[in-house]
């Protein structure tokens, strides 16, 4: 502890007695609880206001990225839309233009068949068609042949041309009616092929 005499009754001796005064003067005592007190309270007070303008900081800083966030949000729900929108137009589209491939082939589906069953008999000796009946997935065939081996030939020729998958024979029997040669009365049925 450092004292210093402000009442000083000598007056005037020499320098050295005045620098002795001078460090009698007393401070303070540094050591006290009060001082303890208010210098970790000044302490705690600063590293609270260093860690709130620290949080403000963040604060500030992801109030900004938010409203980037929010405005490419925006954006995006804008791009989505739009593509939602093009996409159900696509599928409209998609869906008028199979509607329209499938009227086309519906629409020359017969023509097809046709084709194919005339170029197949005509290209098969002695068979002729009486009638043919189109049910759909599958075709009624029912025709006359001078030989079973003929039959048989039509059958291989008709599943030779792709258009069909299963070639079945109904009934097959020898016509009576015809006397000076024999004749073979029969049924087909084939199913379509899947095109």
């Amino acid at each position: 502890m450092i004292r210093i005499n402000l009442l000083s009754t000598q007056k005037g001796k020499n320098k050295r007695a005045a620098a002795s005064a001078a460090a009698a003067m007393e401070v303070g005592d540094v050591g006290s609880p009060k001082m303890k007190i208010l210098v970790v309270l000044i302490l705690a007070g600063l590293v609270n206001l260093g860690y709130w303008y620290q949080l403000d900081k963040q604060r500030q800083e992801i109030a900004v990225k938010m409203k980037a966030a929010v405005q490419k949000n925006i954006e995006l729900a804008d791009v989505k839309a739009r593509y939602l929108e093009r996409q159900r137009e696509a599928d409209n589209y998609k869906r008028r233009v199979d509607v329209i491939d499938s009227l086309r082939q519906a629409q020359a589906g017969p023509v097809n068949l046709l084709n194919t069953i005339g170029a197949t008999v005509n290209d098969t000796e002695a068979v002729w068609l009486n009638s043919m009946k189109d049910q759909g997935s599958s075709v009624d065939i029912e025709g006359m042949a001078l030989s079973t081996d003929a039959v048989a030939s039509l059958i291989a020729n008709l599943q030779k041309t792709g258009y069909f998958r299963n070639i079945e024979i109904k009934e097959t029997f020898q016509d009576d009616t015809y006397k000076e040669m024999q004749a073979f009365n029969f049924t087909l049925t084939c199913e379509k092929a899947k095109s």
